[in-house]
């Protein structure tokens, strides 16, 4: 057996006998304070970490969001513009629509006129028809609910419907003024060149005379060629030649 020297057993022993009886759990509370000390640092850097996680997120989600907003922004912007633009130019019609119509109101008020003093100079066939057609259409022009282009349909109507009484025939029956007695006759109009009319029986006839502005009677020998004529314009006589007196007859 190795024998210890005496001074050092004698130190060791002196170390033993300072060493507090306690110092083990003094250690042990150190360790494990230090080890809880370290947890929690690991736990609050552990809960950091999520949370900088989720604020890093949070930021790229709204730099996501401004972004998005952004060209979205742009985009409103730019249709905003466009809108602008067209409410302009839908005012710059509406300003040239109603300058339009009040335009096209003079007009066919001023072709109106026009039209009923032609047909105060013109033939006397159909004036009931015509009168009343005329009225209508004074009516329709002075509805202000009426569209310009309503207007327009309805004058070119009456128009064309007057335009087409100077190239057809017709034959009706109508009380004419002639002299100071009135007779029902048949009436042939040939286009708005003449009025002839002719008694039922036959056995007078006549024709409107234009410059006169008055139905007169014609000799007899033209009661066949116009009784020829109402016939041949009621299709009850085939087409032929027909020779009236157009223009006035000299006495």
């Amino acid at each position: 057996m190795k024998r210890i020297p005496v001074t050092a057993g004698v130190l060791l022993l002196g170390l033993v006998t300072a060493w507090p009886q306690d110092a083990p759990r003094e250690v042990e509370s150190t360790v494990d304070e230090t080890v809880g000390i370290r947890q929690e640092t690991q736990r609050h850097a552990d809960a950091w970490a999520a949370e900088r996680a989720e604020l890093q997120a949070r930021y790229h989600a709204a730099h996501d969001q401004v972004t998005y907003l952004d060209e979205r922004k742009h985009l409103l912007q730019q249709r905003a513009t466009a809108l602008e633009e067209r409410i302009a130019e839908f005012e710059r019609r509406l300003v040239e629509s109603r300058r339009l119509e009040e335009s096209i109101q003079d007009t066919l008020t001023e072709i109106l006129r026009r039209l009923e003093d032609w047909i105060a100079v013109d033939l006397p066939f159909l004036e009931a028809e015509r009168t009343a057609r005329v009225a209508a259409l004074r009516s329709e022009l002075a509805q202000p609910g009426n569209t310009p282009s309503e207007k327009l349909r309805r004058m070119l109507e009456t128009l064309q419907i007057e335009t087409l009484y100077g190239s057809g025939v017709e034959v009706y029956q109508e009380r004419i003024p002639l002299g100071t007695d009135s007779l029902f006759v048949d009436v042939f109009r040939l286009g708005r060149l003449s009025l002839f009319w002719r008694t039922p029986d036959g056995a007078r006839c006549g024709e409107y005379d234009r410059a006169g502005g008055q139905w007169v009677e014609l000799p007899g020998k033209y009661r066949r060629p116009i009784g020829h004529a109402i016939a041949i314009a009621d299709r009850r006589r085939s087409a032929e030649l027909v020779e009236l007196p157009l223009g006035r007859i000299a006495p």
